[in-house]
């Protein structure tokens, strides 16, 4: 990925309304796998509607930092 706030929300902004895999750092060696569409970026998170099969949630946002610090690991299919 990236080294730059910026260049991540670039290339979220391109991919809007593709699938996406979202592996998030639960902490302790512990990892949640989403799958879902991202829906819309904005200046500072980005929103994914998750899959209802699988997720309690609608939809759920992120921060680009989060990606940048690997929190988040975002995969395109």
């Amino acid at each position: 990925m990236p080294r730059e706030i910026a260049e991540i929300k670039g290339l979220l902004d391109q991919r809007i309304g593709e699938e996406i895999k979202i592996t998030v750092q639960m902490g302790r060696k512990k990892k949640k796998k989403r799958k879902g569409v991202l829906q819309e970026t904005y200046r500072s998170v980005f929103i994914v509607n998750l899959d209802q099969d699988e997720n309690n949630f609608e939809r759920v946002s992120y921060t680009y930092r989060d990606v940048l610090t690997n929190t988040v690991e975002v995969e395109f299919n």
